[in-house]
């Protein structure tokens, strides 16, 4: 492995954790400062080998850009020479042209989707990971798209509680025309620098990032507005041009600030150990009803889709008619006048995020009432459809095993999202006939396999989440996940408390220390590979910093990271084949002489499982395995 030659400046960055990193940014970046000097943290070794690792977790990693090379070409270099050529990129960063392809939408139109080469979008994962944070700190809380531990859950239930506990009736909808296409490159670089991202450098990285060359059907488009679809960096920018929208509407009502009194009828919620829960603002919102002529809004957002809830119909109207010369004003976009309207949630239901719902009467109050979106359901019943067919088709026996598979694993996921809506058992009642019927016709011909009604369950979870239901079949042997057995199941806010770049502290159980994974980021090098070196260190965090056979407290001196099955030619650095143990059993699993064997048993006291385990490490290395009781009963004699 050729040495890594770096000066003093380069040695400095290094010295800090891409984690700590998060926490100082944030926390810093929530009291205002901005930041001009972060290119060190982008150039860090730990950012560049975080980034490294949060690229292979994605499955477009996978996917060649123009230069045809994938992170798989990566991973086989030394990890100095992946350090370096990022440092080397971005010293005079010039993004290789982006490849275009047209993804099909259901309306039969077209989804345009930019992919980078696989070196331009580990850059776009160091420069997100070091500008998340800042922005994160700056963004709105019902920004709910494209952000750590937030999702569409998150999304609904802030509907589901401004219609049915906040009576808010009234709901805009405002469709932006090809909002990722049509991103002012000027404004996005003017708002970034508002939020704090003031480092020149950077900034000429992100412009670049923005005017990299476009190559679709072997022509070349250079961009003048827009953030290409596909890109890691993307989603972020796309938050960071909509959070100003998202601000704007708060300031109308709910962050309207008023003088009277010190802190302006704003009063923090906290709980037993006096952590801020929630800020209430209910004083002031009233002071505001009954002294001002102020417009009642509030914004739910996921992505570009967004809603805006308000309390009678006028309020509404003016509230469309604002926001649309807003959006044209300030952000340069265009809306949709067919997809933009007004909704009574007392009479007609609304959509979003696949799901509709609206309001109805329930004693003296309005409660949820809510569906799949009628698109939603044609799609889902058309996927399961043809899975389903391909299930029943004798001529596709062969492939029995995989398409049942793919149709369990197709309808978990779809009962997971869709059990946000209140009457969704209904919905997949209703599905359920439209493509299964009553399953008569798979026991006519004898070459296909009888749907049968008794069987075993064999999983721990299916048998938990659907082992009530009487709608349960079995084709072979293989059981059929019951595609009409669903429950409702209400959408969760997201705890104010769960935040990434807020350090949280482990229960005792947990012994990974935060000093270990620092030393292990920091000496990466010591492995023959970056992807062992990354691997090593998701062992360490999924072992809980524990020994995998004693399960004592791994310390940074005494762990050793062993291949499950040893490499024979080819390596194999996969997270499967690599254990952390401690030396003691380290030496033991490897030793293959009497002598060894009694020396290295004789500080320790093992169990029957741990001997178990020692053992079946010793089987893959084709060593004999060890018969404890005659070592114990020589050291004793000893």
């Amino acid at each position: 492995m050729a040495k890594r030659i770096v000066n003093k400046a380069e040695r400095n960055a290094e010295r800090y954790d891409a984690k700590e990193i998060g926490y100082k940014l944030y926390e810093e970046s929530q009291n205002g400062r901005t930041f001009d000097r972060l290119m060190k943290y982008i150039v860090s070794e730990q950012n560049i080998i975080l980034a490294y690792r949060n690229i292979c977790k994605n499955g477009g990693s996978k996917t060649p850009g123009t230069d045809g090379k994938t992170i798989v070409q990566i991973q086989e270099l030394p990890i100095d020479t992946v350090i370096k050529t990022i440092r080397n990129k971005l010293n005079y960063y010039q993004p290789k042209k982006v490849r275009r392809v047209e993804i099909p939408k259901d309306n039969g139109k077209t989804r345009p989707l930019g992919i980078p080469s696989i070196w331009d979008r580990l850059i776009q994962q160091c420069v997100l990971q070091i500008m998340e944070p800042i922005c994160e700190a700056k963004f709105h809380e019902r920004n709910n798209g494209f952000r750590p531990y937030r999702s569409t859950q998150n999304a609904i239930a802030q509907c589901y509680k401004m219609a049915q506990l906040q009576g808010l009736h009234f709901v805009v909808d405002v469709d932006i025309t090809g909002f990722f296409d049509n991103i002012d490159h000027s404004k996005l670089i003017r708002q970034l620098w508002a939020l704090g991202i003031q480092d020149r450098k950077l900034i000429m990285i992100i412009k670049q990032m923005l005017k990299a060359d476009i190559l679709f059907n072997d022509i070349i488009i250079t961009p003048e507005t827009g953030t290409p679809q596909g890109g890691i960096l993307s989603p972020l920018l796309a938050n960071v041009v909509l959070n100003e929208l998202d601000w704007w509407i708060a300031n109308q009502w709910e962050m309207f600030k008023i003088k009277e009194g010190k802190t302006g009828y704003e009063f923090d919620k906290t709980d037993e150990e006096g952590n801020v829960l929630t800020v209430d603002r209910t004083q002031k919102w009233n002071k505001l009803r009954a002294k001002t002529d102020l417009k009642e809004m509030y914004i739910v957002r996921y992505a570009d889709d967004f809603k805006i809830f308000c309390r009678d119909y006028v309020t509404a109207v003016k509230t469309m008619q604002a926001t649309k010369l807003w959006l044209a004003e300030n952000l340069h976009l265009q809306t949709s006048e067919e997809k933009s309207g007004i909704t009574n949630l007392r009479k007609n239901y609304t959509t979003f995020l696949g799901i509709k719902f609206k309001v109805v009467p329930k004693g003296n109050k309005w409660i949820i009432r809510s569906h799949m979106a009628d698109k939603s359901k044609t799609k889902v019943i058309k996927k399961l459809r043809e899975v389903w067919q391909d299930i029943e088709n004798p001529s596709k026996q062969n492939d029995l095993e995989k398409n049942i598979t793919l149709f369990n694993a197709m309808v978990m996921g779809m009962h997971n999202y869709y059990c946000m809506a209140t009457l969704v058992s209904a919905d997949f009642a209703d599905i359920s006939f439209k493509v299964m019927g009553k399953s008569n016709g798979m026991n006519h011909n004898r070459r296909c396999f009888p749907l049968k009604k008794d069987g075993e369950i064999t999983s721990k979870y299916i048998l938990k989440k659907y082992g009530k239901s009487k709608q349960f079949r079995w084709i072979n042997g293989r059981m059929i996940i019951p595609l009409g057995y669903v429950a409702y199941e209400y959408p969760k806010y997201k705890r104010r408390e769960v935040n990434k770049y807020v350090r949280k502290y482990s229960d005792i159980e947990n012994c990974v220390s935060f000093e270990i994974m620092k030393y292990m980021m920091e000496n990466a090098n010591n492995y023959p590979t970056l992807e062992m070196a990354d691997n090593a260190l998701s062992r360490y965090i999924a072992q809980k910093g524990k020994c995998a056979v004693t399960h004592n407290a791994l310390t940074a001196m005494d762990m050793i990271c062993l291949h499950i099955k040893p490499c024979k030619g080819e390596r194999n650095d996969t997270y499967r084949n690599l254990i952390l143990l401690s030396k003691e059993i380290a030496d033991i699993v490897s030793a293959d002489t009497e002598k060894k064997i009694l020396k290295s048993i004789s500080m320790l006291t093992l169990t029957e499982e741990m001997e178990e385990k020692i053992n079946k490490l010793r089987e893959h290395r084709e060593l004999e395995p060890i018969q404890f009781k005659d070592y114990i009963g020589t050291k004793e004699k000893s």
